[in-house]
């Protein structure tokens, strides 16, 4: 199977850059659950890494 689909952030369905709402695109899920499980991993890692990953991302992943 090959998929066509791009990792990209969403200019549309954005809160801050767009991450969670691309990252919900490329799977197929609800952004609301995307940005949920964010939320919980970020909190359970001390929030530091999590803050890094987006951040990391922000820069990474192309806007669509």
């Amino acid at each position: 199977m090959i998929m066509t689909q791009k990792l990209e952030r969403t200019s549309d369905d954005k809160i801050i850059a767009g991450v969670c709402g691309g990252i919900a695109k490329y799977l197929g899920w609800d952004p609301a659950i995307v940005r949920l499980l964010y939320v919980l991993v970020s909190i359970f890692s001390a929030a530091f890494p999590g803050v890094l990953v987006y951040i990391i991302l922000w820069i990474v992943m192309p806007e669509e």
